[in-house]
């Protein structure tokens, strides 16, 4: 049974070490400064919890020593003192973050590590980037690599069609940040909010914006073998609007904390909610140009007795893949290690993997247009 420490105890963290509890091949310790959310967690034979503060290196690298790997649910903001903690503990390490600037200072830490050292481990960035590299794999040129996801309501009840369901802070970020892209075979830097679309899926119509760090480490592979690639959220169309008009018009962008109070106090929170991934590439094969799609939608449902929502599920269930993987030797043990070093199949073959629901993605193939 190998030991591993969950350091957050919010709503994923909560679902992660619910999943690794099942196995009864993991001995979790929940980790939070917080007595209010701790005594939210199930505590068993192999789940325990402990109060700490992330800033006190020294505590949390002691936590850490002799463990396998630490799992970081964490806000942003903490993900590099978890890591320092970690690469001082010889322990692997894996997060959550879609920030791009905490993934560079984690890939620094990684280059002198003894451990793996894994980030963006989620539903995007993470899973999003293992499918778009698989589909990526089976072109002899690309062309564009677009992807697109999105947690959303299944009932959308407001101005803004959106509940909460993931970290406030972490969708703030992502609203804020400037978002990598390649555009014309370069890698720029392209404005949150921005280029909005519109497509439609199952009869329902939505919107897709550019949002911060969806991507992961996937620019930086891509970079020189594609001419197209960018990252958008979906939402339901409306939203992209109003969230420019707080962040922008009424200049809530340099006062995160005031917008973060305004949303968690406004909007409920469901765990009546859809994610939808929709990943297309295209590129030429035998001298013709060939499109290919991959599209999900998974909902909310019952896991071990106790109803997760989507977002719940695919988060959780995919740093639980990669915590997987890792013990079993499946990906490089020592280094800095991208989600796009992780094949598809072993990734949906794994027993978290199967959360993705593999009989409900659709697969499209077809000729966009004769050489």
């Amino acid at each position: 049974m190998k030991e591993v420490v969950v350091v957050g105890s919010g709503k994923i963290g909560s679902t992660i070490a619910r999943l690794l509890a099942v196995t009864q091949d993991y001995r979790v310790t929940v980790v939070d400064r917080s007595d209010e959310q701790l005594a939210e967690i199930e505590t068993g034979p192999v789940v325990s919890t402990a109060k700490l503060d992330i800033d006190d290196q020294a505590a949390l690298t002691a936590l850490l020593v002799g463990k396998f790997a630490v799992l970081s649910a964490a806000p942003y903001q903490l993900t590099v003192a978890i890591a320092t903690a970690a690469a001082k503990a010889d322990v692997h390490y894996l997060d959550l973050t879609e920030d791009v600037e905490s993934t560079r200072q984690v890939k620094r830490i990684a280059t002198a590590a003894k451990t793996a050292f894994i980030p963006q481990c989620g539903l995007a960035p993470g899973f999003i980037s293992i499918v778009a590299s698989d589909l990526a794999r089976k072109f002899e040129g690309l062309e564009s690599v677009r992807l697109r996801v999105g947690a959303l309501p299944q009932f959308p009840s407001n101005a803004l069609n959106y509940n909460l369901t993931w970290s406030t802070d972490g969708v703030i970020n992502e609203y804020i940040q400037p978002c990598e892209a390649i555009v014309n075979g370069a890698l720029v830097e392209v404005p949150a909010l921005e280029e909005r679309e519109e497509f439609s899926l199952d009869g329902v119509t939505y919107e897709a914006f550019n949002t911060s760090g969806g991507l992961g480490t996937l620019c930086e592979t891509l970079k020189g073998k594609v001419n197209t690639l960018n990252y958008r959220t979906i939402r339901y169309p409306g939203h992209a609007a109003i969230m420019k008009a707080l962040l922008q018009d009424l200049g809530l962008r340099h006062r995160r904390a005031v917008l973060k109070d305004i949303l968690e106090h406004a909007l409920p929170t469901t765990l009546q909610d859809v994610v939808i991934v929709f990943v297309t590439v295209s590129g030429r094969n035998g001298g013709r140009l060939i499109q290919e799609t991959y599209a999900n939608k998974i909902y909310s449902s019952d896991v071990g007795g106790r109803t997760m929502s989507a977002i719940q599920i695919t988060t959780a269930s995919s740093i639980c893949v990669v915590l997987d993987l890792l013990a079993e030797g499946k990906i490089p043990t020592q280094g800095f290690v991208r989600q796009e070093d992780i094949g598809l199949q072993s990734f949906l073959g794994n027993r978290f993997g199967v959360y993705y629901g593999q009989e409900i993605a659709a697969k499209n193939h077809g000729v966009a247009a004769a050489a």
